[in-house]
Protein backbone atom coordinates (compact mmCIF):
# COMPACT_ATOMS: atom_id res chain seq x y z
CA UNK A 1 0.00 0.00 0.00
CA UNK A 2 1.25 3.06 -0.99
CA UNK A 3 1.44 5.87 1.88
CA UNK A 4 1.05 9.77 0.52
CA UNK A 5 2.18 11.30 3.81
CA UNK A 6 4.74 8.68 4.44
CA UNK A 7 8.19 10.16 3.98
CA UNK A 8 11.92 8.96 4.88
CA UNK A 9 14.03 10.94 7.60
CA UNK A 10 15.84 11.65 4.26
CA UNK A 11 13.03 13.07 2.56
CA UNK A 12 11.97 15.38 5.40
CA UNK A 13 15.42 16.63 6.64
CA UNK A 14 15.63 17.93 2.41
CA UNK A 15 11.81 19.51 3.61
CA UNK A 16 12.97 21.12 6.51
CA UNK A 17 15.95 22.41 5.00
CA UNK A 18 13.65 23.14 2.26
CA UNK A 19 11.25 25.49 3.69
CA UNK A 20 14.34 27.94 4.81
CA UNK A 21 13.77 29.08 1.31
CA UNK A 22 10.39 28.67 0.64
CA UNK A 23 7.12 27.87 2.16
CA UNK A 24 5.85 24.29 2.32
CA UNK A 25 2.96 23.46 0.64
CA UNK A 26 0.13 21.65 2.51
CA UNK A 27 0.38 17.55 1.46
CA UNK A 28 4.40 18.62 2.57
CA UNK A 29 3.69 20.37 5.86
CA UNK A 30 1.34 17.52 6.57
CA UNK A 31 3.85 14.78 5.75
CA UNK A 32 6.74 16.33 8.05
CA UNK A 33 4.07 17.02 10.86
CA UNK A 34 2.95 13.02 10.71
CA UNK A 35 6.85 12.17 10.37
CA UNK A 36 7.10 13.68 13.77
CA UNK A 37 4.89 12.40 15.66
CA UNK A 38 6.32 8.55 14.75
CA UNK A 39 10.40 10.18 14.81
CA UNK A 40 12.41 11.07 17.29
CA UNK A 41 15.44 12.29 15.25
CA UNK A 42 14.30 14.72 12.86
CA UNK A 43 12.48 17.18 15.24
CA UNK A 44 15.65 17.42 16.71
CA UNK A 45 17.31 18.59 13.37
CA UNK A 46 14.68 20.62 12.83
CA UNK A 47 15.42 22.52 16.51
CA UNK A 48 19.80 22.40 15.42
CA UNK A 49 18.18 24.36 11.83
CA UNK A 50 16.28 26.78 13.87
CA UNK A 51 19.35 27.85 15.98
CA UNK A 52 21.64 27.85 13.14
CA UNK A 53 19.38 30.19 11.55
CA UNK A 54 18.88 32.26 14.34
CA UNK A 55 22.36 32.45 15.02
CA UNK A 56 23.33 33.15 12.15
CA UNK A 57 20.83 36.61 11.81
CA UNK A 58 22.65 37.31 14.69
CA UNK A 59 25.60 37.62 13.16
CA UNK A 60 24.66 39.39 10.54
CA UNK A 61 23.00 41.89 13.19
CA UNK A 62 25.95 42.34 14.33
CA UNK A 63 28.31 42.12 11.58
CA UNK A 64 25.17 45.20 9.87
CA UNK A 65 26.01 46.98 13.34
CA UNK A 66 29.43 47.50 13.14
CA UNK A 67 29.77 48.74 9.72
CA UNK A 68 26.83 51.40 10.48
Amino acid sequence: MNYPFRRTCREVAALILAREDRALDFPERLAVRIHFLVCKACPNFAQEVAVMRSALDGWKNYRNHDEA
